[in-house]
Formats: structure tokens, C-alpha cells, sequence
């Protein structure tokens, strides 16, 4: 690994300085003026939202839209493109049957998951050098369930381990063929998305959906990329469990669910960086600049104790989210300055 996320924080914070990267796909689709459907179906328009936030921003990270339908349309799933949100992914019939026939499907032709990979080709050659380039993919626990149904998905973790251990063992491997295309494009973080996860218990976790996260680091172990795990919601439960798995970082929701971020920091191991976690709705999507820097300064003072902290949101800013909220953001975490 040329540089992990622990270096570069650890560097920035000896700097007086903090690494910051909004999670902020989403409002570069209002900067262009396009949508989201269009975005997500056209990766010229894609770049151009991802580029319009970079040339504004200046993060020192920065990841396209972040997309959990990707992988199982690709797939076969059935999927919703409404003009304004991100694709959908509704539940339908789902039988282990599938998968002998979905096994033979090579979902690095499918036109869409490779609009993202085009995306980020452009992005590699094209955004500045000193911005970290990103890339989102599914998460193997979250994937089973947009094959099979959330819910039946957490069921199964107890009435049915046989059928979910199948169907993560395939979406693990279906990831991993995602992930070298990332790669060889020239993704340098991978971000593992894995929402639905926050239902389970540690144990289930574990056994669901870390023990694959796992396999999937040690398998690119050697790529030279940083992978990092999010999982929305309270997940002061199961971050033990994520930084384990293998990843470069762990990026957690906002306060407003239930996680503290500094209790978070205080028992990560040493090689692991904390992501987040400012309020992507109450402060940045509804709050005022004034409220959005009174939010991030009071997290970075919370942090001040510790170096592998980058600075950003508690998950993707919604569309709507105000533009001079965005600015108040990086100006803030700009602003920040270790007086110690």
C-alpha cells in the first residue's frame, strides 16, 4: 500500500491541519444543473457534477455518487430510476435457484455498474493529483439483502444461515469483481457500504457481513488501496467488529443516531482511521452556515485528542443541500488549526 488513510491523516494532523472530505455526490448533480438519473446513467454528466465539486470545494477526498443499486441491477434486479432520487432497488421473488443461473452472468459488461468505472477513469486522469480518488461499492450483507429482501435478510441470519451464507458468499465474489475494475481505473479508497448491517446483532455482524468484509480486504491486500467500512445509524454496537475487518478506516453516521465519535477514536487501533460524522440533514441539508461551523468546530475540538480523524459527513449530503453550507463546511475544517 503506497500511502494508507492513517499516514495521511497522521501527516495532515502534524501539519496543524486536518484531512476534509464531505460526503457530497449528491449537490454536485444542483452545481450542473442536471439530475440524478441522468448522473447516474451518463458518465460524462456524472464527472462533470463530481468535477464541479472539486473545482468549488477542494476536498481531499472525494467519491461519485454513492449508489446501492449498482451491483444488483447489474444483477438482474429489478430497479427504479426516479429523476430526483438515487435508484431503488423493490423488493421481488428471490430463490437460491438464481444463483447457479446469475453465476454465469459477468456483471463488468453490464453498461451501468461500467458508467461508474468511466467516471472514475475520468476522474483519475483529470481531477488535481493531491485529492484522494474514491469509489463506493455495496457491501455483501446489503447486497443479499437487495437479492432477497432486507428483512427475510436479517431473518435468515437466524432461521435460514445456510441460504444467507450462500447468497453472501456470491455477492462477495460478484464485489470483487467490481472492485478490480475500480481499481484498475484508478480508485485509490474503495468505501464498503453496508446499511442494512446496523439491524444485526455483533455476532451476526460478524458472521454476515465483517467475515466477508475481511475476506474482501485480504484479497486486495496488495492492491495499494485504502478500504474503508460505513455502515449508517447507531453502530457504536458493531464498530469494534468493522475496524477488524481488515479496512483503513471506518465512516460513521452522525450524532443524531447515537454515535460518539471521540468514544469511537479513543479505542480505534492504530492503523485505523475514524470518518465523519457532522450531521448530513439537521446541519447541512436544514441548518444555516452559521449552524453547519458551529457543528464542525465543535467536532474537530471533540477530535483534537486524536490524529487518524478525517473530517466529513455522517453519510452522502442530500441534493438539496444548500451550497454555502457545503463552503461553510470546508472553510471551517480549513480554518481548524492544532493550538496545542
Amino acid at each position: 500500500m503506497a500511502q494508507t488513510l492513517a499516514s495521511l491523516a497522521e501527516s495532515a494532523y502534524s501539519e496543524g491541519r486536518r484531512l476534509v472530505a464531505p460526503l457530497a455526490g449528491f449537490p454536485g448533480v444542483e452545481l450542473i444543473g442536471s439530475t440524478i438519473k441522468i448522473a447516474q446513467q451518463n458518465f460524462g454528466e456524472h464527472y462533470k457534477a463530481i468535477r464541479a465539486l472539486v473545482d468549488d470545494f477542494h476536498p481531499d477526498l472525494v467519491f461519485p455518487l454513492m449508489d446501492l443499486s449498482v451491483e444488483a441491477n447489474a444483477l438482474g434486479r429489478f430497479t427504479v430510476f426516479p429523476r430526483d432520487e438515487s435508484a431503488t432497488v423493490p423488493k421481488e421473488r428471490f430463490s437460491l435457484e438464481e444463483l447457479e443461473q446469475l453465476s454465469q452472468i459477468n456483471i463488468t459488461f453490464d453498461s451501468r455498474l461500467m458508467g461508474f468505472v468511466e467516471t472514475l477513469k475520468l476522474m483519475s486522469v483529470s481531477l488535481p493529483r493531491g485529492i484522494l480518488r474514491g469509489a463506493y461499492v455495496v457491501g455483501p450483507f446489503t447486497l443479499a439483502g437487495l437479492m432477497m429482501g432486507a428483512d427475510d435478510a436479517v431473518m435468515a441470519t437466524v432461521l435460514d444461515t445456510d441460504t444467507l451464507h450462500r447468497l453472501c458468499h456470491f455477492t462477495t465474489e460478484r464485489i470483487q469483481e467490481y472492485i478490480q475494475l475500480l481499481l484498475a481505473a484508478g480508485a485509490q479508497v474503495i468505501c464498503i457500504l453496508e446499511p442494512s448491517a446496523v439491524m444485526l446483532s455483533p455476532e451476526q455482524f460478524s458472521e454476515f457481513s465483517a467475515i466477508y468484509i475481511r475476506h474482501i480486504t485480504t484479497s486486495f491486500k496488495y492492491s495499494g488501496a485504502n478500504f474503508v467500512y460505513h455502515t449508517c445509524g447507531n453502530t457504536m454496537h458493531l464498530v469494534d467488529k468493522m475496524a477488524r475487518a481488515g479496512v483503513q478506516g471506518v465512516s460513521l453516521d452522525s450524532r443524531d443516531t447515537g454515535v460518539d465519535l471521540p468514544s469511537v477514536a479513543a479505542r480505534m487501533p492504530e492503523d485505523v482511521v475514524v470518518i465523519g460524522n457532522v450531521s448530513p440533514t439537521a446541519a447541512m441539508r436544514s441548518g444555516t452556515p452559521r449552524d453547519v461551523r458551529r457543528e464542525v468546530e465543535a467536532l474537530l475540538a471533540q477530535m483534537r485528542p486524536y490524529p487518524r480523524f478525517v473530517l466529513s459527513t455522517g453519510c452522502d449530503l442530500p441534493q438539496e443541500t444548500p451550497i454555502e453550507n457545503i463552503r461553510a463546511f470546508m472553510e471551517a475544517g480549513r480554518a481548524w488549526k492544532d493550538t496545542r
